[in-house]
């Protein structure tokens, strides 16, 4: 685990809704900021999908409760001939393609910041049927809102293991604070204008994951 340098800033806690108040402030500058990207990636997607620009997924959140993830939709709907989704590899689309490699398709979960299922930075948030395979310890990631990005997000992302994913995950939760909120978001602007790590094989998906045995 990689650790994090003790600081000022990174011993600074929360107050209970500063991050709250930081999340609603910095997804509207967001927002605000992204919305030609918005429009000219939705109308995009809007054609090459078929007249579908946004994927929604149910997902679990704080304590558990069920929300819908919002993101924009990077693959078509085209099956074999038995009525079977094709391979993800076969079905992402051009335009899919380029907003993966540039986390484009993350930005509409900024909707679901603002609506308070989750936050800029936390666990990302998983599968349903991942909820019965967690140990207790695991678990814990649902004690605070999932995030857009997070502690896992810039160590590794897919490149890791689900041991370490949950790891960083529950380090992060043992160690939130208004510092390591900065330092995750500042990797991963970094990350992300560098393309390293996250999203560098716009193809590659994590393997589900199946318990701990």
């Amino acid at each position: 685990m990689k650790p994090v340098r003790k600081s000022k800033l990174s011993i600074m806690k929360y107050h209970p809704h500063l991050k709250r108040i930081l999340d609603i402030f910095l997804a509207l500058i967001g927002l605000l900021l992204a919305s030609p990207i918005l429009l000219l990636l939705g109308a995009c997607l809007f054609v090459a999908n078929n007249g579908k620009a946004l994927f929604l997924q149910r997902r679990p959140g704080k304590g558990e409760t069920i929300f819908k993830i919002i993101k924009f939709k990077t693959m078509n709907d085209k099956t074999d001939t038995s009525g079977a989704l094709l391979p993800s590899s076969e079905r992402i689309t051009k335009i899919g393609a380029f907003a993966r490699k540039y986390s484009l398709d993350e930005i509409p979960q900024l909707f679901n910041v603002l609506n308070g299922d989750m936050s800029l930075i936390g666990p990302r948030p998983l599968r349903i049927e991942y909820l019965d395979l967690y140990s207790r310890e695991q678990a814990r990631r649902h004690d605070v809102r999932p995030g857009i990005t997070g502690w896992a997000q810039v160590n590794g992302r897919n490149a890791i293991s689900w041991t370490e994913k949950f790891n960083y995950d529950i380090y992060y939760i043992d160690h939130l604070s208004f510092g390591l909120d900065i330092k995750i978001l500042l990797k991963t602007i970094k990350k992300v204008l560098l393309k390293e790590g996250i999203n560098s094989d716009q193809n590659k998906t994590m393997p589900a994951f199946t318990g701990n045995n």
